[in-house]
């Protein structure tokens, strides 16, 4: 009996000491360019997202990456919105605020540099 309850509490030690590495990922996405982002919950902004570019079949697709390694995919959209989620279920609610397109999708927050174009919001 005893035996078997200390092969028991083995696999929760184990688990324990690989979740012990959480101070563990990086302050900043690896990348080139980097965006202003607050994720997992984060209150305040901070430039550590890292930003990918890829162009299929004329639509610009734009990949965020987390310092955690989770990422986001956007998709580039001409009629105002100015992205939208490229996968996923959660929508995208955008607000252009000072010469910067603030992004929110569940509880992550991003802030792209963007223009408003001369003819957007009419039709």
């Amino acid at each position: 009996m005893m035996r078997s309850a200390a092969f028991a509490a083995l696999p929760l030690i184990l688990l324990a000491a690989c979740s012990s590495g959480k101070g563990d990922a990086p302050k900043v996405a690896e990348g080139d360019e980097h965006i202003a982002c607050a994720v997992g919950g984060a209150k305040e902004f901070a430039e550590n997202c890292a930003v990918e570019r890829a162009q299929a079949d004329g639509a610009l697709t734009l990949t965020v990456r987390h310092p955690d390694g989770a990422f986001r995919r956007f998709t580039v959209v001409k009629d105002g919105r100015g992205l939208t989620v490229a996968d996923g279920a959660e929508e995208a609610v955008s607000r252009l605020d000072g010469g910067k397109l603030e992004v929110t999708v569940g509880g992550d927050r991003y802030r792209f540099p963007a223009t408003q174009a001369k003819n957007a919001g009419t039709q």
